[in-house]
């Protein structure tokens, strides 16, 4: 082992003893935990080639397979499109991002990403205005997701390929999980399925490349507005939110 890897070693240690506690599974091969918290814009790292991209591929694929396996033995009545719509409130990019920015996963994750901690501020400010899942009304960072699912994949590898001991370190990880009970839909998929129950037609306008708008209307009159220039399927997700706010009082459902 020659000087600098011996250097590198002595630095990544303590990091990732905390990050073991945090996540309650001491990992058999460091390495792994290592790569999990390399990102491929991190130009200091030994190997150029290694990232937790492979690491984040893997676990998104184990984690999808895992609520699959829970929720088809644990909700037996339960159609394949309620599945699939619980899966997803589970697993998507805010759920897994609210994941790893509660357990602070980011604090360890190498990288020259000079916009992470601007990203994670403002999503940090999100959080405080939705508490719970905001069902798309705030940006969450993806680089925190492909954190989360990055580890998932070292203990599933970790584990020799075990999906129940895989389970046990994610629903802790995860917790709380989001069930039938508290389950609630996205602001535009809400919309929709409204309109649709009461025949109303609506029509969206993009006004979002030049002022970041996107703006619902009904009957030609704008019921709903959402702005958000950094990302476009947020702002649809405000304006669809505003409509249906809008539509309740109008209709006093």
């Amino acid at each position: 082992m020659n000087d600098s890897t011996t250097e590198s070693n002595s630095i990544l240690l303590p990091s990732l003893n905390e990050v073991e506690m945090i996540i309650g599974y001491t990992f058999k091969n460091k390495e792994l935990l290592n790569e999990a918290f390399t990102h491929n814009s991190y130009k200091d790292h030994l190997d150029p080639q290694t990232s937790n991209e492979r690491l984040e591929y893997l676990g998104d694929s184990v984690l999808n397979l895992m609520f699959a396996k829970q929720h088809y033995f644990s909700y037996p009545k339960m159609k394949s499109g309620e599945l699939t719509q619980l899966r997803a409130a589970n697993v998507d990019t805010e759920a897994l991002a609210r994941v790893g920015f509660k357990h602070g996963l980011h604090r360890f994750l190498k990288h020259d990403d000079p916009s992470l901690n601007e990203r994670v501020e403002e999503f940090k400010e999100g959080i405080k205005q939705y508490p719970l899942h905001s069902q798309g009304m705030i940006n969450s960072p993806k680089i925190l997701a492909d954190i989360v699912e990055a580890v998932i994949g070292a203990v599933y590898v970790d584990t020799g390929l075990s999906i129940d001991d895989t389970w046990e370190v994610v629903k802790n990880l995860l917790e709380p999980l989001t069930t039938p009970e508290n389950l609630s839909l996205n602001p535009v998929k809400k919309l929709n399925e409204t309109c649709q129950k009461m025949g109303i037609k609506l029509e969206y306008k993009s006004l979002w490349i030049e002022t970041g708008d996107i703006e619902v209307y009904k009957d030609n009159k704008l019921i709903g507005k959402g702005n958000y220039k950094k990302k476009k399927t947020t702002a649809k997700n405000k304006a669809a939110a505003d409509a249906y706010e809008n539509l309740i009082k109008l209709f006093d459902i």
